[in-house]
C-alpha cells in the first residue's frame, strides 16, 4: 500500500479489525519510509458496476464519490462517522445486488435521497437542493414544506 504522505511503496500492518457494520477491515499501516501511520479499508465488491450519467456518459462506480455527496450534506449536522459508513455501504450493497452491470446515477441519487430522508432532514434537504437542482429560494420552500409535512405523517 502507497503511503499517503511520501509514496513509499511499502507499509507494515500494525493492526486489523472488522468495521462496526463488518462490511470492511479497517487496517492500521506504518510506512516503512517516513514511519507515518495511516487507516486503509478493505471491502468486498461483487461485481464491475458501470454508472450511467446523463447524456449515456458511462463511468465506473465509486463508492467515495457517495460518502463525499453525505459527508458533505450531513456537515455540521453531528451525526457520527460510523453512521454515514453504514448509510454508503448501504447504497453500496443496494446498487450490487441490483443484479445490473449498469446502474443510472439517477437511481443511485434515488438510493442516498432515501438513505438521508431517513438520517437527517436537514441533509436530506441539503442534497436535494443539489441533486434536484434548485434554482430559487422558493424551491427550497416547497420541497421544505413536503418534507415537514410528511414528517407528521
Amino acid at each position: 500500500m502507497r503511503c499517503p504522505f511520501c509514496a513509499h511503496d511499502n507499509s507494515q500492518v500494525k493492526d486489523s479489525r472488522p468495521t462496526e457494520d463488518n462490511t470492511a477491515i479497517r487496517r492500521r499501516r506504518q510506512c516503512e519510509g517516513c514511519g507515518a501511520r495511516f487507516t486503509t479499508f478493505e471491502r468486498v465488491q461483487l461485481r464491475e458496476i458501470t454508472v450511467v450519467k446523463s447524456g449515456d456518459k458511462r463511468e465506473p462506480f465509486d463508492r467515495a464519490k457517495i460518502e463525499q455527496s453525505v459527508a458533505l450534506a450531513c456537515r455540521k449536522r453531528g451525526i457520527g462517522q460510523e453512521r454515514l459508513d453504514q448509510l454508503v455501504s448501504g447504497i453500496q450493497r443496494q446498487v450490487e445486488t441490483l443484479g445490473d452491470a449498469e446502474v443510472s446515477a439517477k437511481q443511485i441519487g434515488e438510493m442516498v435521497m432515501d438513505g438521508l430522508r431517513q438520517l437527517d432532514s436537514v441533509a436530506y434537504i441539503r442534497f436535494a437542493s443539489v441533486y434536484r437542482d434548485f434554482s430559487e429560494a422558493r424551491d427550497f420552500e416547497e420541497f421544505a414544506s413536503a418534507v415537514q409535512d410528511a414528517g407528521k405523517n
